[in-house]
């Protein structure tokens, strides 16, 4: 596999260093900007034939400079553009022919990989149009296991859509689901949220169904944008919520 050093690398990439490391100083090397990476996903993603480290003679994994870099392209086209591994996989062939990717939806746009805006704008209804993850996609993006997923399908928290797929915003909730986990919330605990939010739906719902039904395509759209509008409303007066009733505690 030609070695992959993509341009224009943003402040906190991973170094790059001449000697060969092992899988566990990968680690630590990416832990830096993705603290969510395993052990696990370096093996997965090697699986997918994404980054093709050396073998030493008994065996053992041996990632070069390009390497480790290839894994940081990876995890931020995952973590900042919900990119599937299939897609990713069209990028680095892109790269490794010396021709430019194509253009990179999500919260970074097409200038590149960026941060996710603080408000951004919230999609409810039916999942929009992008990139579609599976089932494995999800576990690697999300850093979570597969009976992890399972508890929390059970739970309602996190849905495959009907073709068993997954979009960028039920990535979100996986991943917001696991940070919850690290400070000891477990999916049996964010029932009343779950809750909560279904109640929120069905406040949107009842302001825009009417227009939704109606024939005018301009009417439906104009429905579609005020759902918007209402989530974001909805969750910022929720998160408002909570914080003045935090500040009200002794």
């Amino acid at each position: 596999m030609a070695p992959f050093v993509p341009s224009g690398r943003r402040a906190g990439t991973v170094a790059l260093r001449p000697q060969l490391l092992s899988i566990g100083a990968v680690l630590t090397e990416l832990q830096a900007e993705f603290p969510e990476v395993t052990i696990s996903k370096i093996r997965f993603l090697e699986a997918e034939r994404l980054v093709e480290p050396q073998r030493t003679p008994s065996g053992y994994r041996k990632f070069s400079a390009a390497d480790v870099e290839r894994l940081a392209y990876v995890l931020r086209m995952q973590r900042d553009h919900y990119l599937p591994l299939r897609v990713i996989r069209e990028h680095l062939a892109a790269l490794d022919r010396g021709e430019n990717p194509p253009a990179l939806p999500g919260p970074g746009g097409p200038g590149g990989p960026g941060e996710e805006p603080q408000d951004a704008a919230i999609t409810p209804g039916p999942s929009v149009s992008g990139p579609r993850l599976g089932r494995a996609e999800l576990l690697a993006a999300a850093g979570i296991t597969e009976q992890q997923l399972t508890d929390w399908e059970s739970y309602g928290l996190v849905t495959a859509d009907a073709d068993g797929g997954f979009d960028g915003e039920m990535l979100q909730v996986a991943r917001l689901v696991a940070e919850l986990g690290r400070f000891g919330l477990e999916p049996r605990h964010l029932r009343a949220v779950k809750a909560a939010a279904d109640r929120e739906v069905g406040l949107v719902e009842q302001v825009v169904a009417p227009l939704r039904r109606h024939r005018n395509p301009q009417t439906r759209a104009h429905a579609a944008a005020m759902a918007r509008e209402l989530a974001n409303l909805s969750v910022r007066l929720h998160a408002a919520l909570v914080q003045v009733g935090l500040r009200a505690r002794p």
